[in-house]
């Protein structure tokens, strides 16, 4: 069968349906004419009726099922297959796709991705080779930058943090979660720095001392740009400072904005977070850790990362020490969830949340931030939903099965983990995040129409 050719199987396939329906009627009848004789029996019209009322339905579900299996799932797998190659990584990933009955399909269908592939990856070493003397070069200016002993922050137009070093990194700390993207008020008392820009006029640049939220001074420099940004140079809290450079300049050129259905998925900023906890019962068991990442302009930004063990208050079952290693030798002196959600809160101020199985992670923080008088009303997504948007419903949507599917590894000694699972988490996204766009789907209002229609999915994952 697999041999013929796929317009002569599809054509064979209808004799197939008008042939079991002639067979499933003329039973019908069959038994109606022995029964013309049996004064007792019921109506040979009824008999045939009954017959083709329940034998036509069944005969539909069974071809059904025969084409959901070998045409309408193979179609499904090798469409996502091929926006795999086209838009996103590609290193081995998933298997071959099963298609025997589509003919010369799925051969096209692999060969083409294995065209694209090597397209791909030829262009890709093409642009290495020729960026690579320019990384070396970023590298080592960065590498300057960072040794810099002053506290460097690039503020927009807009106030938005474009920029800290490691030194500032440490005030911000001190004052708030260090957020890139984030508001500089946040940290640092308006009134000095606005005033200290309206007086520098032509000069560029003057000295500055400035009071952070927590009430302690700063003193350096701010300096005005010509485009309306600014820079201010901080003596630094701690000299050796080991955070890494943060910056985004593209930032220069966006205001930061609140989540809004009509923003693209690239303007926004997401918060990828998950939590290990005592059980699987969000009405009964409790946070023992919760780990999370921020995603700005497409990426996840370097050392800032939300990593907290949290004592539940309770014994941590043996049965989930055993999945997520965490005891309560461990939790023994952490604080509480309400303690954590506070901090957690500023972490993930303005942001999308971003999780796997979302409502899970999500009922925690509800209950528990009502408890500590926190509204977290974020917009939320799901990779499981954006897992079926691309995958199709028939796939398997486990975080493990999408990050095999996408390329992506988890050290297995990070599997299990908060912030190994949001790490992955936030990486499965922004793998899919290209094949989205290329779907027509490149704002918060269509990701979350979108996964609306794939609610049911999260029952499986």
């Amino acid at each position: 069968m697999t041999q013929l050719p796929l317009r002569l199987r599809v054509f064979l396939f209808f004799c197939l349906i008008a042939a079991s329906s002639v067979a499933v009627v003329w039973g019908g009848l069959w038994l109606g004419f022995r029964q013309l004789g049996d004064p007792g029996a019921a109506s040979p019209f009824i008999t045939v009726a009954i017959l083709s009322a329940f034998g036509l339905p069944a005969l539909a579900l069974l071809i059904w099922l025969l084409f959901d299996t070998h045409v309408s799932k193979p179609i499904e797998a090798i469409a996502a297959r091929l926006r795999l190659g086209a838009h996103g990584p590609d290193e081995g990933g998933e298997a071959r796709v099963d298609a025997r009955y589509l003919g010369d399909l799925a051969p096209a269908a692999a060969a083409m991705h294995e065209t694209l592939s090597t397209v791909s990856s030829d262009v890709a070493e093409t642009v290495e080779a020729r960026t690579l003397r320019l990384k070396h070069h970023r590298d080592q200016l960065l590498s300057l930058l960072s040794d810099i002993p002053t506290a460097t922050l690039m503020i927009g137009r807009d106030h938005n943090v474009v920029l800290y070093d490691g030194q500032a990194a440490a005030l911000m700390a001190r004052e708030a979660p260090v957020r890139l993207n984030g508001h500089v008020f946040d940290y640092l008392n308006e009134g000095p720095v606005k005033e200290a820009l309206r007086q520098i006029g032509h000069d560029g640049r003057r000295p500055i001392a400035v009071t952070g939220r927590s009430g302690a001074v700063y003193s350096g420099h701010i300096r005005l740009f010509e485009n309306g940004c600014y820079a201010l140079m901080l003596d630094p809290l701690d000299a050796d400072a080991a955070r890494p450079l943060a910056y985004d300049f593209d930032l220069l050129d966006k205001a930061p904005v609140d989540a809004s259905e009509s923003l693209g998925l690239r303007d926004l900023c997401f918060v990828a977070f998950d939590t290990e906890t005592t059980g699987l019962d969000p009405e009964k068991d409790d946070v023992v850790q919760i780990g999370a990442v921020r995603i700005v302009n497409a990426r996840m930004v370097p050392g800032e990362a939300f990593d907290r063990l949290v004592n539940p208050g309770r014994p941590i079952p043996k049965a989930s020490t055993a999945v997520h290693g965490i005891d309560d030798a461990m939790v023994a002196d952490a604080p509480d969830f309400g303690a954590v959600c506070t901090d957690f809160a500023g972490f993930s101020a303005n942001a999308v949340f971003l999780a796997h199985n979302a409502p899970f992670d999500m009922a925690f923080l509800h209950r528990e931030g009502a408890r500590a008088g926190l509204t977290f009303d974020h917009p939320v997504v799901d990779t499981v939903h954006m897992s079926a948007i691309v995958f199709g419903g028939s796939a398997e949507h486990t975080l493990d099965a999408l990050c095999d599917r996408l390329a992506i590894t988890i050290p297995p000694e990070r599997r299990h983990t908060a912030m190994g699972d949001a790490i992955a988490t936030a990486e499965a996204f922004l793998a899919m995040l290209p094949i989205l766009e290329a779907r027509g789907i490149e704002t918060l209002g269509a990701l979350r129409a979108e996964s609306r229609r794939h609610r049911r999915i999260l029952e499986t994952a």
